[in-house]
């Protein structure tokens, strides 16, 4: 049945508020859903219009959208949206043909007062190159009596005329947005959209990076081989994870490169580049009815305007109301898939709908079509088989090669996880891994999940073992209990056992999968929360992403904001082993505070992040000081340590003060400065000021640590407002930088990985 009319048989709709939440009440002019869907002809720039029927009791006879109905109670937005379309045009597409471009409140009261109609409409495009030829429709004889093309400026200009023929929809309002974004796709010049796509990865500075493999046997190369090709199986499964028509784009962009200048889909957070207008042309034969001479319906694959906060864990047109419900009639241990990591969730009516017009066929079918509530979990097993059963065959190949038992253990185990679905044994495997070909592989972070944080992302991180600076990271470890016990902090808030969280420092030589964005430094895993319970979480630092962040982004702050005779002082190894030494400190000082009412804490809530980042800093500083004092640690490190963390704070500070790190930077900053450590001269640049540091590093380490200890909410406030702020200095540094064309990360290439790749004609 068409949005908008009465019932000839009687129908059951969600009923909503004007706000769009779900209700129970219903009676005439109810709030509730329905679709409209729009064929657009790319080539012609024509919408489909349908005449309604003469025995409509609303708009009879008139021409309105392409298709259109209500969304009866308990089926989903884009199930109705490919079922009306099938119904009333039959013309039969898949999901990925869909793009839901708006959301539309129509409000009205037709037939003398007699019908009230208040619909939240999902308006749909479906973009064909060409039309549709017209004896290719099979029209649904009660709903439509005709269909016909129009060029969208003209019909945009029959609507504002009020023309009497048309169903009435207001284009200076809601619905002038269907106008607006059509226009905007196309009137825009690719040479241009290059041209910004250009400037934006200038921001990048690429960066090669190619680690020695000293000590690799034969057999080690063999297994860098298979485990390079099955890093790159991460791309593919984390590129059909974050959309459903990413692997069709993707190749239709490698495809037709030479013909355009448009080859990147998102560069900056999550604002897409690309347009369903730059997508993927797919044939369906099958769509309609044949026509003689017509080879079929071309249409191009959706990009979403905005991107899914759901990504592909979730239906596209599921919200967290829907979940949250079928969540509450699950067991527990249903309930844990449907929010454990390693799972997504599906509709049984999209499969249903899809296995009555392709034969599809699954295991279970029965249990799937014949349940009381539409979603339910499919594990990444079953969801990536293709991808994963390949990728557990090469790494039981590679695991066979390895001479390292503890990496003959996690890949094997690795590989068996990926076919069951099972990931504790291989995540504890990882966590004791010992090798100098070190690797990170499978579904681990869950930033790609905006809806809920539940769901995990496939990567890969392929490095050489940085022994030497493994072993320094022992010296830390080794001392860790007796930098607790030498804290400037009152011996009572001390502890007594002391454990150092693993990590090992490797050079990078691929990575693959959800790794797009800031390139990181370091990672902290498994994020399991009952290993991380057990056994605590082990992590890797990757040396030369630090060493190229240093020389692409903290060397040109150095040289524009501290005076000549210090910028020689910036030096790298100062500013990695702060790094280190920052991550090992974490482990140190209060965990466990007396809060003022007696009870136990381990944190200060809000303020908590902020003062804990600013902590492994300052006191990072401290420890290093100390151990240089023991003869632990070369007395070289002294001065560059300061001035290599001064010019680290103008780093973290651009980014801003609203996250942790970024407030954490400004308090230790403002703090050395009041102390005299930090000094701004006349030409606005800054120096150490070494007599004043490490009285400025220990008072402000003691602060905090007592603070932290005390659980002292109030004064951590009060420190945070007096020092977390943008002061003139800081300002003065940060419009310098606004000046030096200082890239915002790097890009790196991987020389050792392609070359196995090539090999492998990839």
């Amino acid at each position: 049945m068409a949005a908008g009319d009465g019932a000839v048989q009687e129908e059951h709709f969600d009923v909503l508020t004007k706000t769009g939440q779900k209700t129970e009440v219903h009676r005439d002019g109810d709030y509730h859903r329905a679709v409209h869907v729009w064929i657009w002809a790319e080539n012609t720039q024509q919408l489909l219009l349908q005449r309604r029927s003469d025995c409509k009791d609303s708009w009879a006879g008139l021409w309105d959208i392409s298709s259109a109905g209500h969304i009866s109670a308990g089926d989903s937005s884009l199930l109705t949206a490919r079922r009306e379309l099938q119904e009333e045009l039959g013309v039969i597409l898949p999901e990925d043909a869909f793009e839901m471009i708006f959301v539309f409140l129509q409000e009205c009261v037709i037939n003398d007062g007699t019908f009230i109609n208040n619909e939240f409409n999902d308006v749909y495009l479906v973009t064909t190159l060409d039309p549709i030829p017209l004896e290719a429709f099979t029209l649904q004889e009660s709903e439509v009596s005709a269909v016909k093309y129009i060029s969208y400026k003209e019909y945009k200009s029959l609507l504002a005329k009020e023309d009497p023929a048309y169903v009435p929809y207001d284009v200076n309002g809601q619905y002038g947005q269907l106008f607006d974004i059509i226009e905007q796709r196309y009137k825009e010049n690719n040479v241009a959209r290059s041209l910004t796509l250009q400037k934006q990865l200038r921001r990048y500075a690429p960066v090669s990076l190619d680690p020695e493999l000293t000590g690799f046997t034969d057999a080690d190369k063999e297994a860098l081989n298979l485990l390079v090709q099955a890093a790159t199986i991460m791309d593919e499964i984390f590129c059909l994870q974050v959309w459903y028509s990413n692997p069709d784009l993707r190749d239709w962009l490698k495809k037709h490169a030479d013909a355009s200048h448009i080859d990147k889909s998102s560069l900056d957070e999550n604002e897409a580049f690309l347009t369903t207008a730059d997508s993927a042309v797919k044939l369906i034969p099958e769509a309609t009815i044949a026509v003689t001479g017509w080879k079929g319906l071309e249409y191009k694959a959706a990009f979403p305007v905005l991107k899914p906060p759901g990504a592909n864990f979730y239906p596209p047109d599921m919200d967290k109301t829907e979940f949250d419900l079928w969540k509450s009639s699950l067991t527990d241990e249903q309930k844990e898939d449907a929010t454990g990591f390693f799972n997504v969730i599906k509709r049984r009516s999209e499969f249903a709908l899809d296995s009555s017009i392709y034969n599809k066929t699954v295991d279970d079918t029965e249990h799937l079509l014949h349940s009381a509530h539409d979603l339910y979990t499919v594990p990444f097993a079953q969801e990536y088989s293709s991808f994963l059963r390949k990728t557990a065959e090469l790494l039981h190949k590679a695991g066979d090669l390895s001479s390292s038992p503890s990496l003959k253990r996690f890949l094997h185990s690795r590989a068996d996880a990926f076919l069951s679905n099972d990931y504790y044994d291989s995540d504890i495997a990882w966590m004791e891994l010992d090798s100098k070909l070190d690797i990170t592989i499978g579904p681990y972070e869950t930033y790609e999940d905006a809806l809920f944080g539940y769901k995990a992302t496939f990567e890969a991180f392929i490095g050489v073992r940085d022994d030497k600076a493994t072993a320094q990271l022992k010296l830390f470890g080794d001392h860790l209990q007796v930098l607790e016990q030498n804290l400037p902090l009152d011996n009572i808030y001390k502890s007594k056992d002391v454990i150092a969280a693993p990590i090992r420092v490797i050079q990078l030589l691929y990575n693959a999968g959800d790794v797009k964005g800031p390139q990181t430094v370091a990672f902290n895993l498994p994020n399991d929360e009952r290993i991380v319970k057990d056994r605590g979480t082990s992590m890797v630092m990757l040396k030369n992403i630090s060493e190229a962040k240093f020389k692409h982004i903290l060397v040109p702050i150095a040289d524009a904001c501290l005076v000549e005779e210090q910028q020689e002082l910036v030096d790298f190894d100062s500013f990695f082993t702060h790094t280190i030494c920052h991550e090992c400190c974490h482990g140190i000082g209060p965990h466990t505070i007396i809060l003022p009412n007696g009870k136990q804490s381990t944190e200060l809530q809000e303020v908590h992040s902020a003062l804990e980042e600013a902590k492994a800093d300052i006191v990072g500083l401290w420890a290093l000081r100390f151990l240089i004092d023991q003869d632990l640690l070369p007395k070289s490190l002294l001065e560059s340590m300061y001035v290599s963390f001064l010019a680290g704070c103008f780093r973290s500070v651009r980014f801003g003060l609203e996250e942790a790190h970024g407030k954490g930077q400004a308090l230790q900053f403002n703090w050395m400065y009041e102390k005299g450590a930090f000094v701004l001269h006349p030409d606005e640049r800054f120096s150490v000021d070494f007599s004043k540091a490490e009285g400025a590093v220990e008072s402000l380490s003691r602060e905090i640590l007592t603070i932290q200890a005390k659980g002292d909410k109030e004064a951590a406030k009060l420190l945070l407002q007096k020092y977390s702020e943008l002061t003139e200095p800081l300002q003065i540094a940060l419009q310098k930088l606004e000046n030096v064309q200082v890239p915002v990360d790097i890009v790196p290439t991987f020389p050792i990985a392609n070359k196995i790749l090539k090999k492998q004609g990839h």
